[in-house]
């Protein structure tokens, strides 16, 4: 997979020197002072010999534009930017090449970079900074503001007046050039140096790593400033990337291999640059720049920058044949025909590789077999657990005494007639045309016409609050919006459940009759009843217009407390999951009762399906799709697993290990809503969330993490997370007295919902209208509304207020 295209032996250690290399060529320098330039393309032409440095170059970098190809070099006496196809011209010509010095005696120059449009260079001396032009012999601008050394400076891709300095004071700054002023100033990340530094330009990300295998990801706003999104840690990673590959089969093993490993600690990061991947969308290839290389002293790490995951890792122990064993310096670049090329040096030896990823192999290694779909392929197999059905009863007749007695068919005195004697009609059916309209009718209509509009798809996010309501003492534990999205279900940490209007308006109806807090709420798809499950070992469905509910399900018939229910297979089963197993029964509401035998419960439950995790942990949170049709259930574990039961067959199909690094407590499937339509394959996607390890959001498909929301902050309670019904926001409680609202395709929030009064534990939005609702521990509920929704909800009421 990584194969060498060069090697190249030097008359001295190159280990801490900036190597120069792009797609077309590689340079190097040679006896201090010189340097040759070396053509990816073609490795048997003669390479490009320049001289004009009188001091030992200290680093090179070629030109960001494909032509004309340009190279910088820096010694203690110049800097030189030289034209490279020029150069070869007048080589062939027999003259001398030559290049434009464009800065003198500025120090040792441990780093260089151009800018995207190669007209200014960067360079790093010192604790000082330096801009230069790369057409004439011009300092633009001078900056000394960073306590230590300077390690390297990168241009901004989407705004060349910025450019961000990495230092040894372990802090990097964003400097505006235009203003020749700091835009923003980073707190001391690490007790280790920073390195290098890399701008993402698709999601305006920056990522720093230091000396120690620690890297940051910030996204940049408008004004320059930066904020958090993930931190990653080489060794971390790595870690649970041998764990998820199964590479040691047994604890004790993998302990020796941490042991063997304990020599090298640190996996300083040299280098950085994305690594596009070609991804298929509807029969289109795509580049995608989630993929991230790094350039280490031990090999090369490929991590996914959306799941903060190592995706693979090369090391140079694990190839013999290649001529570097520890690397001191790398110089990263795409290459030709979809590959990417390393310039590396040895760290203890005088030698320079140049190395060769190819990347469609890559992907080939890295993909995954066929997953699975909440859309089922197939009708349910005959002994399907889904197939379940209560046995009815036939009904026992009397036996009959005697003959037939004759009885008359009619036990009225008087028949009416039929009809078939009278006279024929001489007058049809006339309609009434002087019937006066119904002004409310009008108004009704009006109503209806939008409490049916669709969902709109390209609403903002519900952030401006609306509503604020203090219902309890007690903290709120769950929400659920009915389908229709007229009400809202509150369960609470006093036992009881709320059953409020979805404007929060009006007294809520209370349910009561649990002994312990309320773990979870769930409507039934016809709206005519919902359940609870509590802490207290049972379950209770309820309805309409009644106090008592009309399935009790208790009375030891768990061992351990109800986590997760829910109705399930179109409202056919009751899906819940106590201790280790998953129980599916089936279920008659029959609300009818006798005065005399009032406390005798009508309706029934059968148990259809009882299934246990493969690991036999208790299972904590579980989610499925009751809006249609679906054989599959996710379960989260204890044991920090996800496991996906297959219905249809009534077994675990499979299973995601360490899926976080704690026990998840909230897993919720995109399910979209009656109001909005999404592609297909979007609601293949779920959520999980642990404390202290922020939300996952998983592909069915390839039972793989596609993305990670971390921004926000989870370290004790279960805060749970919700995805909007059209699909692209993701809503997350924290225990900052905030709620976050992040774009399902970015790491970082884009909005912070705040001026809560205790921790967000819950939070849900509503399948109708861009709303989103909050849960506070303390309970207080927030309702916040989309831009459009406040419109609609303005010109509704004055609707309601006009006269008629």
């Amino acid at each position: 997979m990584v194969t060498e295209m060069l090697s190249l032996p030097c008359d001295r250690l190159l280990s801490h020197r900036q190597l120069a290399c792009c797609h077309t060529y590689c340079g190097i320098p040679v006896e201090g002072k010189n340097m040759l330039i070396y053509s990816n393309m073609d490795k048997d032409n003669k390479p490009l010999l320049l001289t004009g440095h009188h001091g030992e170059i200290s680093a090179m970098t070629f030109g960001k534009l494909r032509g004309p190809v340009l190279l910088c070099s820096a010694s203690p006496d110049y800097i030189i930017v030289w034209d490279i196809e020029l150069c070869h011209r007048r080589t062939q010509e027999g003259k001398v090449a030559a290049g434009t010095v464009i800065g003198t005696l500025l120090g040792e120059v441990v780093h260089l970079s151009f800018c995207f449009s190669d007209e200014r260079v960067a360079a790093c001396s010192g604790s000082t900074l330096y801009i230069l032009s790369s057409k004439r012999h011009e300092v633009i601008f001078t900056f000394t503001n960073h306590l230590g050394p300077l390690t390297s400076a990168e241009f901004c891709p989407w705004n060349k007046n910025i450019l961000v300095t990495t230092s040894e004071d372990r802090t990097f700054k964003v400097l505006d050039l235009k203003t020749e002023a700091v835009c923003y100033q980073s707190f001391v990340l690490s007790g280790s140096p920073l390195l290098s530094v890399f701008f993402l330009e698709e999601n305006r990300h920056l990522i720093t790593g230091s000396t120690d295998g620690q890297l940051w990801c910030f996204s940049v706003t408008d004004d320059h400033k930066c904020h958090l999104v993930s931190k990653m840690d080489l060794q971390k990673m790595e870690k649970r990337h041998l764990q998820h590959q199964g590479t040691v089969s047994d604890p004790a093993g993998f302990s020796e291999q941490l042991a063997e490993d304990k020599v090298d600690t640190s996996k300083p990061v040299l280098k950085m640059a994305t690594c596009s991947s070609l991804i298929d969308t509807n029969n289109e290839l795509k580049k995608d720049n989630s993929w991230l290389c790094i350039g280490s002293s031990d090999g090369l790490y490929v991590v996914e920058l959306a799941t903060s995951e190592l995706l693979t890792a090369f090391y140079f122990k694990d190839y013999p044949i290649l001529s570097i064993s520890m690397a001191g310096s790398w110089s990263i670049s795409p290459g030709w025909d979809d590959s990417m090329v390393f310039l590396v040096s040895s760290m203890f030896t005088p030698c320079v590789a140049l190395l060769e990823l190819r990347l469609c192999v890559l992907r080939s290694t890295l993909a995954c077999g066929e997953g699975f779909s909440v859309f089922p392929s197939s009708p349910p197999v005959l002994e399907s657990p889904l197939s379940a059905e209560f046995k009815r009863k036939e009904p026992e007749h009397p036996k009959k005494k005697g003959g037939v007695k004759e009885q008359p068919l009619v036990f009225h005195s008087k028949v009416k007639s039929s009809g078939y004697t009278s006279a024929p009609r001489s007058a049809m059916f006339s309609p009434k045309t002087n019937i006066q309209k119904n002004p409310s009718s009008k108004k009704a209509h009006k109503n209806t016409s939008l409490l049916l509009r669709d969902y709109p798809a390209d609403s903002a996010a519900p952030t401006i609050p609306h509503t604020h309501l203090s219902i309890a003492n007690k903290s709120v534990h769950c929400l659920q919006y009915s389908g229709d999205g007229k009400q809202i279900l509150c369960g609470l940490g006093d036992s009881s459940v709320l059953l409020y209007k979805s404007s929060l308006t009006g007294n809520p109806t209370v349910y009561t009759g649990h002994d312990k807090p309320v773990g979870s709420v769930s409507w039934s798809l016809n709206r005519q009843w919902w359940l609870s499950a509590s802490e207290d070992q049972s379950l209770r469905i309820w309805t309409h217009g009644s106090p008592e509910p009309a399935i009790i399900m208790g009375n030891s018939m768990f061992s351990k407390p109800v986590r997760s229910a829910q109705f399930y297979y179109l409202d056919k089963f009751l899906l819940l999951a106590s201790g280790p197993s998953l129980y599916l029964y089936l279920y008659n509401v029959d609300i009818t009762r006798d005065n005399i035998k009032r406390y005798q419960q009508r309706s029934v439950v059968k148990l259809a399906k009882c299934i246990t995790s493969t690991s036999a942990t208790d299972i904590t949170a579980l989610s499925a799709i009751n809006d249609f049709f679906s054989y599959i259930v996710l379960a989260c574990g204890s044991d920090r697993s996800i496991q996906v039961f297959d219905m249809n067959r009534g077994c675990v199909a499979a299973a995601i290990s360490d899926a976080h690094s704690r026990s998840i407590h909230c897993i919720t499937q995109n399910k979209g809503s009656i109001f909005s339509t999404q592609a297909p394959d979007s609601y293949n996607l779920f959520l999980t969330s642990a404390v202290t390890d922020g939300v996952k959001m998983w592909d069915l498909r390839s039972l793989r993490c596609v993305r990670r929301y971390e921004n926000h902050l989870n370290r004790c309670h279960p805060c749970s997370a919700a995805i909007s019904p059209c699909g692209r926001f993701i809503a997350s409680g924290s225990e900052d007295n905030c709620a976050y609202v992040y774009d399902i395709r970015s790491s970082s929030y884009l909005h912070k919902l705040q001026k809560h009064s205790d921790t967000v534990l819950s939070v849900a939005f509503n399948p109708a209208t861009p709303q989103l609702l909050t849960g506070t521990m303390d309970g207080k509920l927030r309702l916040f509304q989309s831009s459009s929704a406040a419109r609609l909800s303005r010109d509704t009421s004055a609707v309601h207020s006009v006269p008629h």
